[in-house]
């Protein structure tokens, strides 16, 4: 029997202090007031002290309500009757669909045995030559999109959910302005991608609570889909958000705070989410792409710091492209040796081509005299940025090799790139 207790000692913010015993961190509770019931969540134990964030807010909370504990932790539905469906961070529909109370399934639970998993062995292909060409996303990987605020990750973002060759799409928002939630609504619809996308969202209005609850509760529902053989790509945006509820939380909790004011749990709490990613044998996958936001462009802010401890490499999105430079998918050499024969040397070369291409740059805004050589890297760079860089660009991998194979033989003569002579012979155009 569920115990009712009415001993309120304490309302700080969002957060309410009962006494009580026989309560579990992060348990689900139901606080009744004069104006309502609110779900609240613990997240605290300090003896007999139990400290819950109110999702609805502390607003019209006084000491005399009831709160009612449930005994465990959030559960959210799984199951394919989500799919198509709009969810807000507490699993509240908000597309007007009907609220789902079947297979309900606890959020938050640890990341998978290591014994469960295998090494990643598949490319997701999105469409996007600098993804799929230069810094293939493995299934089962996961990696953050390092961004400043202004830069179009969430069009990137809308744009790898519609292409990408997955199972099912999971979108967490955390903290989106209400604009760019319509916007990814209206793109997956518009496009057909929302029949196998399930969206769940906190908008910056809603309760900090729920900012914390989305990552645990997609990641849930994409672990149960994934036992069933499906492969899930999982799009958070924007993860810098949830750092801030932490850390705002943190503050009301009056906990000492670590490096700018974040708790000195910063790297455990990225950790047990991004640690979902998996690849199970002998079933599904899930695979994280998240978009965390540096202020300021300081990738040695915690935030970014922290994430790529964790994380196998990063996409860093910088004047509307994936830059090349700052870029890295740790994982590429387990599939691009087993798309096409000549993938890894489109990457290699083309890449050591736009480094001297950069150098040429800079050669030339210092003003000196530039060679026969340096106006062909000026030539090819400006095309390459073109035709492979901008995020325009919406091509296949093999017709990307191809056309890298085109770019060079436009600005170079077949010696000069480098190139073996056996993949020359089977790959330049035009050969004689």
């Amino acid at each position: 029997m569920q115990k009712v207790y009415t001993n309120i000692i304490q309302i700080s913010g969002d957060v309410i202090t009962v006494e009580a015993e026989g309560v579990g961190y992060s348990d689900i509770a139901q606080v009744s007031t004069r104006f309502g019931i609110s779900l609240a969540q613990v997240i605290r134990i300090d003896g007999k002290k139990v400290y819950l964030q109110v999702f609805s807010g502390s607003r019209g909370v006084s000491t005399g309500d009831k709160v009612k504990f449930f005994g465990h932790a959030m559960r959210v539905a799984s199951g394919h009757d989500l799919l198509g469906r709009i969810f807000n961070g507490s699993g509240t529909p908000l597309d007007n669909g009907p609220q789902l109370s079947d297979n309900l399934i606890d959020i938050g639970t640890p990341p998978v045995n290591p014994v469960k998993r295998v090494i990643p062995r598949r490319m997701i292909r999105t469409g996007i030559p600098m993804i799929d060409v230069f810094n293939s996303l493995v299934e089962s990987q996961k990696l953050p999109i390092f961004s400043i605020p202004g830069e179009p990750y969430n069009e990137l973002l809308a744009r790898i959910a519609i292409q990408s060759e997955v199972d099912i799409i999971i979108l967490g928002g955390l903290g989106l302005k209400y604009d760019d939630y319509l916007f990814f609504r209206n793109t997956l619809q518009q496009h057909g991608a929302l029949s196998r996308s399930i969206m769940f969202v906190h908008t910056a209005a809603d309760p900090i609570v729920e900012c914390l609850l989305v990552p645990d509760i997609s990641l849930a529902v994409a672990e149960a889909f994934a036992l069933e053989g499906k492969r899930v790509l999982v799009l958070l945006t924007d993860m810098t958000n949830f750092c801030d509820s932490l850390k705002e939380i943190a503050i009301t909790m009056e906990q000492i705070p670590s490096n700018r004011g974040y708790p000195g749990d910063l790297y455990s709490q990225l950790a047990a989410r991004y640690e979902k990613a998996v690849d199970f044998d002998n079933a599904g996958s899930i695979t994280i792409l998240a978009v965390t936001t540096m202020p300021g462009d300081d990738v040695t802010h915690p935030v970014p710091d922290n994430t790529g401890y964790i994380t196998e490499g990063q996409f860093y999105l910088k004047n509307a492209v994936i830059e090349p430079f700052g870029s890295l998918s740790r994982l590429k050499q387990q599939v691009n040796g087993k798309t096409r024969d000549d993938h890894r040397t489109i990457m290699d070369t083309m890449i050591q081509l736009f480094a001297s291409y950069r150098q040429a740059l800079e050669k030339r805004a210092m003003g000196f005299q530039m060679s026969s050589w340096d106006n062909k890297l000026l030539r090819y760079g400006k095309i390459f940025e073109e035709k492979m860089m901008s995020l325009k660009v919406n091509i296949p991998l093999e017709k990307a090799l191809d056309e890298g194979w085109r770019i060079m033989a436009e600005c170079f003569s077949p010696e000069e790139t480098g190139i073996k002579k056996s993949m020359i012979e089977k790959y330049w155009p035009n050969r004689q």
